[in-house]
């Protein structure tokens, strides 16, 4: 009680705690950077995933459960459209080339009229098959994480502890691992977003064109002002 009188006395009060996280909140919010400069940040996205700069215009990350999953969903898509983009690509490069062998000179399109060593369907069932099982044991990590460490044929291997979608452990060749992994994973996911929106062009042109990136991209060099993408879908209208 006397604490509280003295207090009274002197007029001191003291500043209320959550007026002070509430402004650094604010100036972190602030500085961080933005899809859209300027535009206020959805509060469930504060900046601790790689690549986030507020981008959520339907809402669809509030439910924190489906916000982890989305995460990896886009990660995980995003490494594949990377090596689906260079699957399409460097074929593509060494057809020009005149390398390759015959399975370059088959465009990607056209993968399934390829004569592989096994029917396609049954290459495409044993795909789907080691998909479903890569998948599942995934989703298990993400609801339990480190669930899944352990090699179930041989269990004598194990991942070590990280967080889900990068395990880490023995697969690191150019020892990427050793670095600033926070400036990787930023790296990876910008590049697997453009990889993911360049796919989506390549099936664009080949609806459009009926040509490989690397065919269209040397009719707009040869004519750049007479071939774009407004010739191109025009030419179709008529």
């Amino acid at each position: 009680m006397a604490l509280a009188l003295q207090k009274a006395a002197t007029g001191v009060r003291p500043a209320p705690a959550s007026r002070t996280s509430t402004v650094r909140v604010q100036a972190a919010t602030a500085n961080r950077p933005s899809w859209f400069p300027g535009s206020k940040l959805p509060d469930h996205l504060d900046g601790s995933m790689p690549g986030d700069f507020g981008f959520d215009p339907l809402g669809l990350g509030k439910d924190a459960g489906k916000l982890k999953w989305y995460q990896q969903a886009e990660l995980q898509n995003g490494r594949w459209a990377m090596l689906g983009a260079a699957g399409i690509l460097v074929p593509d490069l060494l057809r020009s080339l005149g390398l390759g062998g015959p399975a370059a000179q088959t465009p990607w399109f056209a993968a399934g009229t390829y004569d592989y060593f096994a029917p396609p369907k049954a290459l495409f069932a044993v795909m789907m098959f080691l998909f479903a099982w890569v998948e599942i044991r995934r989703l298990q990590d993400i609801r339990k994480p480190g669930s899944v460490n352990q090699d179930p044929i041989f269990t004598n291997n194990s991942l070590p502890d990280g967080e889900v979608g990068y395990p880490g452990g023995i697969f690191d060749p150019l020892g990427y691992s050793k670095g600033n992994m926070a400036e990787l994973k930023v790296k990876e996911i910008k590049n697997a977003r453009l990889a993911m929106l360049g796919f989506a062009g390549f099936v664009a042109q080949y609806n459009t064109t009926g040509k490989t990136p690397l065919q269209n991209l040397a009719d707009h060099l040869a004519d750049p002002w007479g071939t774009t993408v407004l010739s191109n879908d025009l030419s179709r209208l008529h």
